[in-house]
């Protein structure tokens, strides 16, 4: 190290040497794709690395039919495991979006799950075979959690996190951990260890945070399914960032035991409390997720857990499938427009007509207006009163043990406050506890909250609203988390659906009048606007779906609906998975 080098430098170049040195050396990219190509996606297949059968694992098969097709034998899993191990290692070559790679692990145990059946006949567990990525945040024994600080590097877990614990119970294979954002409290991906994730679809645009390595990753399909995490939007908003499935529980249905946070063990206990969900391609691979998880007594590995099997969580009689002599009543979705806070840009608001128009066509659905500005616009200062609880002084702590600087992202955003009193906390958390206690009502027909409900039933099944309220735009220029952050402090259920591409029409239309104060996440919106918008192009128009507190079966029906509904809305020309 030179004297005029700072520890965390030296640090950096060690595990990013580490990652090489982890990948073969007939993986290594012959040639870099040409300065001025932003999409990325298509080079796993054209740069000649893949194999014919190895394209075709990756590209055609979601999870769901994989773990049919390993456990009746058509597949080996040495072949899906090691397909998804090349084209991780390509996807890192272009995006960063990888932190421990654990390929020679990954295929050592997935000969020894073909082995197994071979000799018993039997899978090993419902996920048997199946290579699934996770954050960085997980812990995997022998590996770094080190999420993106310097002064947790080389230092590897003595034991693996309650879910990544139940996935290899399940039989499933972790291949890889995915990079994530400094303090993992920004949008965008950016850490000073392993650099800053890109976005395949268009390489200017920001990959999300605080999963955005997984978001690339799966985008390039490196992986076909992966463990996320989210507290504010850090699953949601990679998903819509890359134009992905991603489906954020309420706490204690996913474990979420034995995280690393870079905090004081118990202070999340204070604050919001961050959850684990899947991020995948299709709606059905979420659902496969929380089944198996759900199967698998997850509250016998987190005692926070819920002790609920899939088949014992909630369902609506609406989202059941029906038969001549039912007297059913329609699937009723709220849709919601603005939070109140900020104004969605032309195209966000374009796609919601969209989906309006489209769900009115159909007989099984009935929309409604829903209208909880008056509540949604109170969630943000709130849940942001919350997430300073330890004023971010562990964080600084672990920069400054290793001269690290702070992220540009966060530069502006994130300094040393003193901690929040016990009984701020508490008047927080009775804030929140209202204001939980208060949206009950927008569920019910008689609650104050619909504008054209028609139908007899008394009740909401889920909403659609924003995830942000603009499409996904340049690396460090997200706007506000008040979207999604919004469902956290409520602890509802929610998910991204990606609904279409974001095409060159939806940049000419002009934005409506400003409020008459506009706040400055509605001015910043407006500049997102007036700049270059057709630096928007490459992303996927989204949405939000949210249900009630622990209806995670309700949400994942009704996003199966969605998705068969709207499915005429999106252009999609990719090949299609096998199903």
């Amino acid at each position: 190290m030179s004297s005029a080098e700072a520890p965390w430098q030296s640090i950096a170049r060690r595990k990013q040497q580490e990652q090489l040195d982890s990948i073969p050396k007939d993986w290594i990219l012959k040639t870099r794709p040409a300065a001025n190509r932003n999409n990325v996606l298509a080079i796993p297949r054209e740069c000649g690395l893949l194999s014919a059968q190895e394209i075709e694992i990756t590209e055609r098969y979601d999870a769901t039919a994989l773990v049919k097709e390993l456990a009746a034998k058509r597949l080996k899993s040495v072949d899906v495991v090691t397909a998804f191990c090349k084209r991780a290692a390509i996807a890192q070559q272009l995006t960063k979006c990888l932190t421990e790679i654990m390929f020679d692990e990954a295929i050592a145990r997935a000969k020894q799950l073909d082995d197994h059946l071979a000799r018993s006949g039997k899978p090993m567990g419902p996920l048997h075979g199946l290579p699934i990525s996770v954050k960085d945040s997980f812990k995997v024994i022998g590996k770094d959690a080190s999420i993106g600080y310097a002064s947790l590097c080389f230092k590897p877990a003595e034991s693996n996190s309650a879910l990544v614990e139940m996935l290899l119970q399940a039989g499933a294979v972790i291949h890889c951990k995915t990079n994530i954002p400094l303090t993992l409290q920004a949008l965008d991906s950016h850490n000073n260890v392993f650099g800053r994730v890109l976005n395949p679809a268009n390489l200017n645009l920001t990959a999300g945070g605080s999963s955005g390595g997984e978001g690339a990753l799966i985008a390039m399909r490196g992986s076909v399914l992966g463990a996320a995490t989210d507290v504010g939007g850090s699953i949601r908003i990679p998903a819509m960032c890359n134009g992905l499935v991603g489906v954020k529980p309420s706490h204690g249905r996913i474990p979420y035991a034995g995280q690393e946070s870079g905090g004081i063990p118990g202070t999340e206990t204070l604050s919001i409390r961050a959850v684990a969900g899947p991020i995948a391609h299709s709606v059905r691979d979420c659902e496969l997720f929380f089944r198996v998880i759900g199967d698998l007594e997850p509250w016998t590995f987190d005692p926070e857990c819920v002790a609920q099997t899939w088949e014992q969580q909630v369902v609506r009689s609406a989202l059941r499938t029906p038969s001549l002599s039912d007297h059913m009543r329609r699937l009723r979705i709220g849709i919601v427009t603005t939070d109140g806070i900020t104004t969605p840009l032309p195209p966000v608001q374009a796609v919601l007509e969209e989906i309006r128009t489209t769900l009115k066509s159909n007989a099984a659905i009935e929309v409604v207006e829903l209208d909880i500005t008056s509540l949604l616009s109170q969630c943000q200062s709130l849940a942001n009163g919350l997430f300073g609880v330890d004023g971010a002084n562990t964080a600084f702590d672990l920069l400054e043990a290793t001269s690290e600087p702070i992220s540009p992202w966060l530069k502006s955003r994130l300094r040393r406050k003193k901690n929040l009193t016990a009984e701020k906390i508490r008047d927080l958390q009775a804030r929140r506890n209202e204001l939980q206690t208060r949206f009950l009502d927008i569920w019910k027909a008689d609650g104050g909250y619909w504008k054209n409900a028609t139908g007899s039933a008394s009740s909401l099944d889920v909403f659609i609203c924003p995830v942000a309220p603009h499409p996904t735009p340049k690396i460090d220029t997200w706007n506000t988390v008040s979207y999604t952050s919004s469902f956290n402090l409520l602890d509802y259920p929610a998910a991204t659906l990606p609904i279409r591409p974001i095409r060159v029409t939806d940049l000419n239309t002009k934005m409506t009048d400003q409020a008459s104060a506009p706040s400055g996440w509605e001015k910043y919106n407006r500049k997102l606007w007036d700049g270059n918008r057709s630096e928007f192009l490459g992303g996927t128009l989204c949405v939000q779906v949210v249900s009630q507190a622990k209806q995670e079966r309700v949400l994942l029906q009704a996003l199966s609906k969605l998705q068969e509904s709207l499915a005429g809305l999106k252009e999609d020309k990719a090949v299609k998975p096998r199903l």
